[in-house]
């Protein structure tokens, strides 16, 4: 989560006619409009106005609110909606959270969300938290990573981290690059090429054999970073 200096207003960016990012202060949702319901993904800080009210001045559609998993700055605006549907594993950070948070309900790994039109296949990506997903969309090639892809560093430190798993996670995503064109991280440039991946997974591996040099972070944290080649972590 980037420290905060200055509060911004929710800020609905189109993507094309039928999928916006909503940009919150460094962190991102997603939203999908399908014909049958609408598919958002995360509700960043819950800090800077309602985000319900923005999504419904852009869709009239029933909505699904899916979470990536449940760091602070993806699940900040629950509170707004009756439900959200995360991987199970996330619950422990999900109900020790402390804003109030829409009823959870699981979608697991293999699960498809269909919205009429289009379609999303739940991928579990532990590392960054045990129960983190990614969400496929075959037909529009293009996939949903929540922070486990970044251009910059990733958090991996604390509680729930775990940059072995996270490896595993990155070698499942690069064994699927055939499905995919752009990476939609819910941090930093939109999108990413599928690259990015590679250079994730690469970091990791150099992180953990000492080659790259630690860096202080620009914002207090108890960790360091390392970045290599465009990818990196706080560790």
């Amino acid at each position: 989560m980037p420290e905060m200096n200055v509060t911004l207003p929710l800020d609905a960016v189109k993507i094309d006619e039928k999928t916006y990012r909503i940009e919150d202060n460094g962190v991102r949702c997603l939203l999908f409009i399908g014909t049958e319901r609408a598919l958002l993904v995360d509700t960043g800080f819950g800090q800077t106005g309602s985000l319900k009210a923005l999504v419904e001045s852009l869709t009239e559609k029933p909505l699904m609110l899916v979470n990536t998993h449940a760091d602070p700055d993806h699940i900040g605006n629950n509170s707004e909606f009756d439900e959200a549907y995360l991987h199970p594993s996330e619950m422990a950070r999900f109900s020790s959270s402390e804003n109030p948070n829409a009823q959870a309900s699981f979608i697991w790994e293999g699960d498809v969300i269909d919205i009429g039109g289009r379609s999303f296949e739940v991928i579990l990506i532990p590392g960054h938290t045990p129960g983190s997903i990614a969400l496929l969309d075959r037909e529009k090639r293009i996939i949903v990573t929540g922070d486990s892809i970044s251009s910059g560093p990733v958090f991996m430190f604390g509680e729930g981290r775990n940059i072995y798993a996270y490896m595993a996670s990155m070698e499942k995503l690069i064994a699927m690059k055939d499905a995919f064109d752009e990476i939609y991280p819910a941090h930093g440039p939109l999108p990413l090429p599928a690259g990015q991946i590679d250079k994730s997974l690469t970091a990791a591996k150099k992180l953990l054999l000492n080659e790259i040099s630690p860096e202080e972070p620009q914002f207090p944290l108890p960790a360091k970073m390392y970045m290599h080649d465009g990818a990196g972590f706080f560790y």
